[in-house]
C-alpha cells in the first residue's frame, strides 16, 4: 500500500494520534477514488479501520471483500438504530477506530451529517480528522480532538480543518456547512 501510494504520488502528513479507540471524519468525498485512497492509506498505517456503507455495496460478489476491508452495511432507507448501534459497539471496549465521511455519500450535499459527532460524544472518543487533498497529492491526519459536547463548538474546530480542501470532483464539493 505504501508503494502504491507513493508510486502515485500520495503521501502523508501529520502524525496518526496514538489512540485506541476513535471517530475519524474522512473529507472530502466526491469520488471512488477517495474509497481507494482511503483503504490504501489504511493498509500504509497498519491501521485496522471500522466504515459504515451503503448496504447495496456488501452484495455479490464484492460483499466478503468489503467486510474483510472493515465496512459494515447500513440501509439508507432505513437508517434506525445505526447510530445507537455503533455506540453500544464503542461502548463494550477493546481498540474501535472508525472511519466516516460526514457528506454520507460522493454526491453535492446541502448539509454534512453530524452523527460522527453525536457518536464521538456519546461513546466518550476523540475526533480525528483526516483530510483528501487531491491538488497537493496528501492525506493530512489531524489531532485528536476531544469533543466538548457542544455541537456547534466542535463542529467549528472539524470544520476548520477542512476549509481549504481540494477534492476529485470540486464539483462535487459542497464545503463545510452544517
Amino acid at each position: 500500500a505504501r508503494a502504491l501510494l507513493r508510486a502515485s504520488g500520495w503521501g502523508f502528513e501529520g502524525e496518526l494520534p496514538d489512540v485506541a479507540r476513535a471517530v475519524l471524519v474522512v473529507a472530502p468525498h466526491t469520488s471512488n477514488w477517495d474509497f481507494l485512497l482511503g483503504i490504501l492509506a489504511m493498509f500504509a498505517l497498519g491501521l485496522r479501520v471500522s466504515w459504515l456503507g451503503k448496504h447495496t455495496v456488501f452484495r455479490w460478489p464484492l460483499g466478503g471483500l468489503m467486510r474483510w476491508l472493515g465496512g459494515a452495511p447500513v440501509d439508507r432507507s432505513a437508517p434506525g438504530g445505526v447510530v445507537a448501534a455503533v455506540v453500544e459497539e464503542f461502548r463494550r471496549g477493546g481498540r474501535l477506530i472508525l472511519g466516516l465521511s460526514p457528506e454520507g455519500t460522493r454526491r453535492t450535499v446541502e448539509r454534512w451529517h453530524t452523527g460522527f459527532h453525536v457518536i464521538a460524544v456519546a461513546a466518550g472518543v476523540p475526533i480525528v480528522p483526516v483530510r483528501l487533498d487531491y491538488r497537493r497529492r496528501r492525506i493530512r491526519l489531524g489531532t485528536a480532538y476531544e469533543p466538548s459536547g457542544d455541537l456547534n463548538q466542535d463542529v467549528a474546530h472539524v470544520r476548520e480543518f477542512f476549509r481549504d480542501a481540494e477534492p476529485r470532483r470540486p464539483e462535487g464539493w459542497g464545503g463545510v456547512r452544517w
